[in-house]
């Protein structure tokens, strides 16, 4: 048994966080999202809506604070300058378990694209739209 280890981060899944180094990116994937098809390490977290999954990773996951921008968002098509208010739950999320980052929209295709160079996809039961975050693997 371990202790102070969030509850929904199953076997798998901590395996895949631990094997994370610094720079690594995670994708937190909606339904929808093409998961399985884009190549990186697919973990599941069926059941299991997109902002709860995001909060228990970030339970133990740093956020890099060598880069500009260590959290993307999928911008709405069509409307890039709407925030979906998933994208507010996210951002209420890394602020309060990673401190003062902001979330960068990237354009549906560019987010697939940096989706695919990912270490990781937890693919979760996320059913609302734009569910969908990357973060880079900061260091302890």
């Amino acid at each position: 048994m371990l202790r102070n280890i969030h509850p929904l981060l199953g076997p798998d899944l901590l395996h895949a966080l631990r094997a994370l180094g610094h720079g690594d990116e995670i994708v937190i994937a909606d339904a929808n999202f093409p998961s399985h098809s884009l190549g990186p390490l697919v973990v599941r977290l069926d059941g299991i809506d997109a902002v709860t999954a995001a909060d228990a990773i970030l339970t133990h996951l740093p956020l890099d604070t060598f880069v500009e921008d260590a959290a993307f968002r999928m911008e709405v098509v069509g409307d890039p300058a709407q925030v979906p208010p998933i994208a507010e739950e996210f951002a209420e999320v890394v602020r309060r378990r990673a401190g003062d980052f902001a979330i960068r929209s990237l354009e549906r295709f560019a987010f697939y694209e940096r989706a695919k160079t990912a270490r990781l996809i937890v693919a979760t039961g996320e059913t609302r739209h734009y569910g969908n975050l990357i973060l880079t693997t900061g260091v302890l």
